[in-house]
């Protein structure tokens, strides 16, 4: 596990990169399976699973994925697709409650995914987009925050399984967006006490130098808010490192002595 009070949803097993695309193609289980492995041993609490190429059949490669994935390790996974019929079929497949990325304000995506999540016990990551485009302040961000919350309570879904992401936007060309996705994350907290705020963090650092620099440092900054919850790669050090060291700054840690430990066994750098 990650020191630092946080929940990683680990990244790499999506279709769009070009090593995934081509082994979900060839049905190359080796290279799935390595992947899911270095990601577990890294601390993840949650594999991505993303099987939504061009031209792929959905339903049947993420079931696939997801059979291959928890084939080799026992950490849970998110079903990462806005396809209710791949969602389905992936769930047939899972042996944990897992993680589904996700809902957005779009009333038809509300009304396939919602009810499969109620059914199936699960978590879901709550969108504050629409359809037509991304949000531009904290107003708009919490309206379809509101609209999500009265969906899934309509529903039965405990806000405690609600992971609302803010969706960040770059800093490169939106200088004020970080501020304002900081702000929408504390207006959640302060709304929703209970439930979880996540972010994939990667646009934040779009069109710039040193980008890891960036989404890691924005990372903080986001725990500092009262983010909880990462998609991010585990396997990256320094990323973990950020997160073991805001979990001290921020309480979450307490005493510190998750940080301690992993300090004392090389779990982090420096």
């Amino acid at each position: 596990m990650t020191p630092g009070g946080v929940t990683v949803v680990a990244e790499r097993i999506n279709a769009t990169r070009k090593r995934i695309g081509e082994a979900l193609v060839e049905k190359n289980e080796k290279r799935i399976k390595a992947e899911a492995t270095k990601q577990a041993e890294a601390g993840a609490d949650y594999i991505d699973v993303n099987a939504g190429r061009a031209g792929g059949n959905e339903p049947e490669e993420l079931a696939w994925l997801v059979d291959t994935v928890q084939e080799t390790v026992e950490t849970p996974l998110c079903l990462d697709s806005a396809d209710p019929q791949a969602l389905k079929a992936a769930f047939e497949h899972t042996k944990k409650t897992p993680l589904v990325n996700s809902i957005n304000g779009d009333p038809k995506r509300i009304e396939t995914i919602v009810p499969l999540v109620a059914e199936k016990g699960a978590s879901v990551v709550a969108l504050c987009m629409e359809e037509g485009g991304m949000p531009s302040g904290v107003a708009d961000r919490m309206a379809i925050a509101t609209r999500l919350a009265e969906a899934v309570q309509s529903a039965g879904i405990e806000m405690s399984r609600v992971y609302f992401d803010p969706c960040v936007l770059a800093a490169a060309t939106s200088q004020d967006q970080p501020l304002i996705v900081l702000e929408t994350v504390r207006e959640i907290k302060k709304a929703w006490p209970e439930t979880h705020v996540i972010s994939g963090l990667s646009n934040i650092s779009f069109g710039m130098p040193l980008r890891k620099l960036i989404n890691r440092t924005y990372l903080v900054m986001m725990m500092a808010a009262g983010a909880d919850s990462f998609i991010i790669d585990p396997t990256d050090a320094h990323i973990r490192a950020a997160i073991a060291a805001a979990g001290v700054l921020t309480a979450r840690d307490e005493f510190g002595m998750e940080f301690i430990m992993a300090a004392r066994e090389d779990k982090i750098v420096g």
